[in-house]
């Protein structure tokens, strides 16, 4: 594998991907030339051609940029894993260049710097940006890998110096396995990705696996009750580092911090729900071990203000909330229930959810069934295949066979927002992987038109 340093030209098949962007990003600022290639134009290609990075939709070889054409020697092709294999500019370009997955240049990226790496099937990412976030605005000199777009930088790269590497640990593919962490942390690890893995049992060996990368010199830090060995995280509990008097003030946590050493009080927190206290006490644990200034870390992580679709609020107001949330898997789908229950305990909540892989809603159909029936109300939008062919029988309306709460129908997109309008519900959340973030922002428009 060549050195990066020696590397001036970088080609991303997929540029559009949450991950291969931030690298796209980073190779930028450190004044390479980068290109790319993706299916279809989005809100986060367009910013990318806004950075300078050029970005190509046709899959065609003319399209490719004679700067990465005419350079083989000194260019990097970088792929995912989502990528279609057929793709002409990717047979094309493996044939003649050398390319690797995003993980692995990602390893490359971090194996020469202190790593401070977060894996788990959820929370990875909102606990990545949170740290990310404590380690910035605490002063140190860190550049962050993030699994979403953080409302702070509206980026997915925070970009401060490369003394410390955040990166956000994805178990899809088995892709955390090519990084080396000085410090990780494991959030869940229920099942997910079961199309890559086969059962459970396959992806825990896997999060072991990743576990077992971190030196003796290093830690690991788990959530509670997961069965592995590391410094536990937990909310009032015996855990190593653990919430206590947890409180609600004006719509935020305010609590105090218990850590091997002292009991850090009065730290406001302003996402809601047990899920995203448990991601700020990882990250905090994490900062305070790398040497982050506990002086300090109130301030910043009060300043924090979230994830683009992690429970993002797109209106708030005393009689309509509307939450824009990436849920994909039943426990996600609970701990979003959990939040809004918490904040809006006597309102009427109806959750839109767009299915993300024929084969996920097939693997835990019964969970999503009881997870979407807490709602008051549920529209189900059919399944995203995203890189999946369809699979006989499986679809939303067998799905929604399944979901007890009689309060429930299909929905199409071309009618979603009349549907939801409809409906006068004080708390919509929209939820799914798919691309129904895209559909956030029309159904956004339609009830300020009518609130």
């Amino acid at each position: 594998m060549k050195d990066l340093n020696h590397i001036k030209h970088f080609y991303f098949i997929g540029i559009g991907g949450i991950g291969m962007s931030a690298l796209a990003r980073y190779f930028k600022a450190k004044g390479k030339f980068v290109a790319g290639y993706d299916r279809t134009s989005t809100e986060l290609t367009r910013t990318l051609e806004k950075e300078g990075i050029e970005v190509n939709y046709q899959d065609d070889l003319e399209v490719i940029p004679e700067t990465i054409l005419q350079n083989r020697e000194d260019t990097l092709v970088v792929y995912t894993p989502a990528v279609p294999k057929e793709l002409k500019q990717f047979l094309h370009l493996k044939e003649n260049f050398e390319i690797v997955k995003r993980a692995q240049l990602l390893g490359m990226v971090t194996r020469e710097k202190y790593c401070l790496a977060v894996a788990g099937t959820h929370g990875k990412t909102t606990t990545t940006a949170i740290l990310g976030h404590l380690l910035k605005e605490t002063g140190a000199k860190v550049t962050a890998f993030l699994g979403g777009i953080s409302e702070d930088i509206q980026s997915n790269l925070i970009m401060q110096g490369d003394d410390v590497v955040v990166v956000e640990a994805d178990e899809f593919d088995r892709s955390f396995l090519n990084l080396s962490p000085n410090l990780a942390a494991i959030t869940s690890m229920d099942a997910d990705h079961l199309d890559i893995y086969g059962d459970k049992s396959e992806l825990e060996k896997s999060f072991r696996e990743f576990a077992a990368k971190v030196p003796q010199d290093g830690k690991l830090f788990i959530k509670s009750g997961l069965p592995l060995d590391g410094f536990e995280i937990g909310i009032n509990d015996e855990s190593d580092y653990t919430a206590q008097d947890i409180r609600i003030e004006d719509g935020s946590y305010v609590f105090n911090l218990k850590t091997p050493s002292e009991i850090i009080k009065d730290l406001k927190f302003n996402l809601p729900g047990n899920h995203n206290l448990l991601n700020a006490i990882t990250a905090l644990a994490m900062a305070i071990e790398y040497g982050s200034p506990t002086d300090d870390l109130a301030r910043a992580l009060y300043t924090f203000r979230g994830v683009k679709r992690r429970f993002s609020y797109k209106i708030k107001t005393d009689n309509l909330v509307l939450i824009d949330d990436y849920a994909h898997h039943p426990t996600e789908i609970s701990a979003v229930h959990q939040a809004v229950r918490e904040m809006y305990p006597n309102k009427k909540v109806l959750a839109v959810f767009q299915p993300h892989l024929f084969s996920r809603t097939r693997d835990f159909a019964e969970d999503f069934a009881s997870s979407l029936s807490d709602f008051d109300k549920v529209f189900l939008l059919d399944i995203y295949p995203a890189r999946e062919l369809p699979i006989e029988g499986i679809s939303s309306a067998w799905l929604l066979d399944k979901i007890s709460n009689p309060e429930k129908s299909l929905v199409t997109k071309s009618e979603l927002q009349e549907k939801i309008k409809a409906e006068n519900a004080e708390v919509v959340v929209m939820i799914g992987a798919g691309d129904i973030g895209e559909e956030v922002e029309k159904v956004k428009k339609a009830l300020l038109h009518e609130a």
